[in-house]
């Protein structure tokens, strides 16, 4: 990974910022793009052994997505790596949530992906380079209380999928990540029915997979160029591979597991 220039969006805490530091450790050259810029020349100056390039990104934005990888270019002259890390989450009823909220998801977590990787491609083609989405276990099985997400993250394991096999003769390496619960920021910005942050999470944090592990486990996976990686063991592959054999099972479990959280939206 020496040299390698890689973009990763959604950089400014998480799992975004992990990469970002398990990539310089390893060499590479860094296209961070968030919307919260003072915490990406923030990161930018911690990690000083290698290029960073920090860019305001609104990944909803199509021009913000193009301006990322044009600037990119400017920089480094090639992509070997995307990344689109970027995402949020939702805890909200169905019935309650307002459209709104499902839409923000889907711009942010699939549209942002779209983006990135429609302009990025050409670049990463002439590299045989990597393109990853990084899903969650919420984009194999449904999440209640978080239909957004899922469908989201569903999509984005559908897109790059199809992506992969369009590219197959071309030498282009796609990778679906899909993390179990990572310990974030991302349950504190979650949206609530209405669109607002919920602010605290439900979940001890302190139980879940370190932003860390999960970053060294995805770089493992993009340095052997794996196709899908389900990274947690027990709410990861373990839920899915179940969720194909008894389906009606996990459903019951499932909603069990989230119908216990504090203030749960289910009923």
């Amino acid at each position: 990974m020496q040299n390698k220039v890689v973009v990763i969006t959604g950089a400014s805490s998480g799992i975004g910022k992990a990469l970002a530091e398990k990539f310089a450790a390893e060499g590479s050259n860094l296209a961070l793009a968030a919307r919260r810029i003072d915490r990406l020349f923030e990161l930018k100056q911690k990690l000083s052994n290698v290029e960073v390039l920090p860019v305001e990104t609104d990944v909803t934005s199509e021009e913000d997505c193009k301006k990322l990888i044009d600037q990119t270019i400017a920089k480094f002259g090639r992509i070997d790596i995307l990344i689109n890390n970027a995402g949020i989450s939702m805890r909200a009823a169905f019935e309650d949530v307002e459209l709104g909220v499902l839409r923000e998801l889907m711009d942010v977590n699939y549209w942002g992906t779209v983006y990135c990787t429609k302009y990025a491609l050409p670049h990463i083609l002439k590299q045989n380079g990597s393109i990853v989405g990084v899903i969650s276990t919420g984009g194999y099985i449904g999440l209640p209380g978080r239909t957004g997400y899922s469908a989201s993250k569903f999509a984005v394991r559908g897109f790059l999928d199809t992506v992969r096999i369009e590219y197959l003769r071309s030498g282009l390496h796609v990778l679906v990540a899909a993390p179990g619960f990572t310990a974030s920021e991302i349950r504190k910005t979650a949206l609530t029915k209405n669109g607002k942050q919920q602010g605290e999470t439900p979940r001890n944090e302190n139980k879940m997979m370190s932003a860390e592990k999960c970053a060294s486990i995805m770089y493992r996976a993009i340095k052997h160029r794996r196709r899908r990686m389900i990274i947690s063991f027990w709410d990861g592959k373990v839920v899915v591979l179940l969720a194909k054999l008894w389906a009606w099972l996990i459903d019951q479990v499932l909603y069990q597991v989230f119908k216990r959280e504090p203030d749960s939206p289910l009923r």
